[in-house]
């Protein structure tokens, strides 16, 4: 299933995605929370879908697109995980896993536009596949990683690399601005996502691409990283892991090319839809 939340922000309904057109599931009565992914909402989903999908209401053509999750409790991220994207950024690699977390007030949806923000110089892009957790685990063996896996999401992990580098400090000063955690536009469920491992991925700028990736080139795959994070952090139902990017960010350019008032960013991975982006300035 690919689930989706529409309608303005702060009063999004849930949605569902059913021959590439959307349809409101209000009538299902519950919303995508947490709770509904910790306690059987995807099967009464379905099961929904099964009595009533003939009969859904379609979602209005020009009605907006929120974030897929009503309220995810974190973003875990991943960085350094594409040996390619490590050299252009020139960091050095980590024998393990580099995590970070990306703050809730980043979220944004899939089209919402991002801020630059203000005094920004080396903002940029980083498309990523994302990791929903569908039950609670620590120390999550990895043998059992997947039955801890709800699905999949697409995230841009947008970053502000002069905060990151050289503003002293935790990368997050650079990860965690507004607007910077677009999700969307669905939440894909695992079973429509068979191997993870082999899906394309994307970036455009102002319409020339700039990453042409593959999950296939993740350091650290799905099962691993589900299980590593979680000897780190409590991992609860609507959390998400975003397993890093590939090369072609805006650092790896030669010369640099970050982000700037105007610029549109489009990208997609495989089977998770699309997003696009348009730049503002900070108070714009």
């Amino acid at each position: 299933m690919k689930l989706l939340r529409w309608g303005n922000p702060g009063e999004e309904k849930p949605g569902i995605l059913l021959h590439n057109k959307r349809y409101d599931v209000s009538a299902l009565g519950e919303d995508y929370t947490n709770d509904f992914l910790g306690n059987g909402g995807l099967d009464r989903l379905a099961r929904f879908l099964e009595q009533e999908g003939a009969k859904l209401p379609a979602v209005p053509d020009l009605a907006r697109t929120g974030i897929p999750l009503a309220n995810p409790g974190k973003i875990v991220c991943v960085g350094l995980n594409y040996k390619d994207h490590i050299r252009e950024t020139g960091f050095v690699g980590e024998s393990e896993p580099i995590l970070f977390l990306k703050a809730m007030s980043a979220l944004n949806g899939p089209y919402d536009g991002v801020t630059i923000p203000k005094n920004s110089v080396e903002t940029d892009w980083e498309t990523e596949l994302g990791i929903v957790i569908g039950k609670t685990g620590t120390n999550i063996e990895k043998p059992a990683a997947m039955d801890y896996v709800a699905g999949y999401i697409l995230h841009n992990d947008i970053s502000e690399r002069a905060y990151m580098k050289k503003r002293g400090g935790t990368w997050d000063k650079g990860k965690g601005c507004n607007t910077f955690a677009p999700l969307g536009p669905y939440f894909v469920t695992k079973d429509e996502i068979p191997d993870p491992g082999n899906l394309k991925v994307w970036l455009k700028l102002n319409g020339e691409y700039m990453q042409k990736g593959t999950t296939a080139d993740l350091i650290w795959k799905v099962p691993e990283l589900t299980a590593y994070t979680s000897e780190f952090f409590g991992l609860f139902p609507g959390d998400i892991i975003s397993t890093g990017s590939p090369a072609g960010s805006g650092i790896g350019q030669m010369p640099p090319r970050f982000l700037r008032p105007g610029d549109i960013i489009e990208y997609g991975i495989d089977g998770l839809g699309t997003g696009k982006q348009l730049l503002r300035s900070y108070g714009g």
